[in-house]
This record gives C-alpha cells, structure tokens and sequence, in this order.
C-alpha cells in the first residue's frame, strides 16, 4: 500500500529523471494524456524526433499492482522505468516487466542515472506524427496557461 510520502518521492523521481533527459537533449513534459485513456508520467522528444516514455514506480506494490504501463507501448518508440534510490532492482529482471526492451532509471530529486538503455521499437511514421504534435500543442498550451490548462 502506497504511504503519505509516495507523492513527494514521485515528484523527486520526475525531477530527478527530467534533469537526466535535459542532459540528453531530450524535451520532457509531466503528465501527459495518451488516447488510450492512459497518462505517461514523464514524456520527451529526442532531437531526431523519437518519442520516450517514463513510468515512475516507488514501491514494490506499485510496480507490481499495476498492469496498465504495456498501453503505453503503442505511444513511444523507447519506454523507462524510473525508481528511487533503494528501490529493489532485481524486480526488474522479471519478464512481464520487458527488460528486454524497458530500460531503466534511478532517480532523486537532484540528478538520474540511466542504469539500463531501453530498446528502439520505432512508431509508425503516421504515429509518430500525431503524437509529435499533440505534445508540441500540449507544451504550448502549458507554457501559455499553466500546468492546469494543460
């Protein structure tokens, strides 16, 4: 079960992992829609375009409870998993969890590090397209009206 601390340990994660992205040039936004009806916790484009996503996990049961993250798969060309230092890193091993294509990241609020790479599984172009201009619209609308508006 999830404590009182969960939220601010997310919000160090996303943080953490957001400076990670910046270092690479990757573009990132909290909280975004997908049009399945899922939110991506950390989304970002790469200057050549892809598309990552990140989900945050900070706890065993929160890793393990939740069975919606396969669909976001259809809505990134690279999927991460982010934790917080001290996190059991041996849960990701396991294969519902796609270590084959996930990578992996452990955060703070300060700083990430990218432990494991994740696997290009690249979109469709038309995809790649809708989902490029959907977070482009997204990000203006948020840098014009605030986090709320978006």
């Amino acid at each position: 079960m999830a404590g009182d601390s969960d939220p601010l340990i997310a919000a160090d994660v996303v943080r953490g992992t957001a400076r990670l992205m910046l270092r690479h040039d990757w573009m990132a936004m909290a909280e975004v829609p997908l049009g399945n009806n899922r939110r991506a916790d950390l989304m970002a484009l790469c200057p050549k375009g892809s598309i990552t996503i990140v989900e945050i996990k900070v706890s065993r049961a929160d890793l393990l409870g939740d069975g919606k993250w396969p669909d976001y798969l259809d809505y990134c060309d690279r999927y991460f998993w982010a934790v917080p230092q001290g996190f059991d890193l041996t849960l990701f091993d396991r294969p519902e969890l796609m270590p084959d294509r996930a990578g992996l990241i452990v955060a703070d609020r300060y700083d990430a590090v990218m432990l494991r790479e994740a696997v290009d599984h690249p979109l469709a172009a038309a995809r790649r397209k809708a989902e490029t201009l959907k977070f482009a619209r997204r990000a203006s609308r948020r840098l014009m009206f605030g986090e709320d508006e978006a």
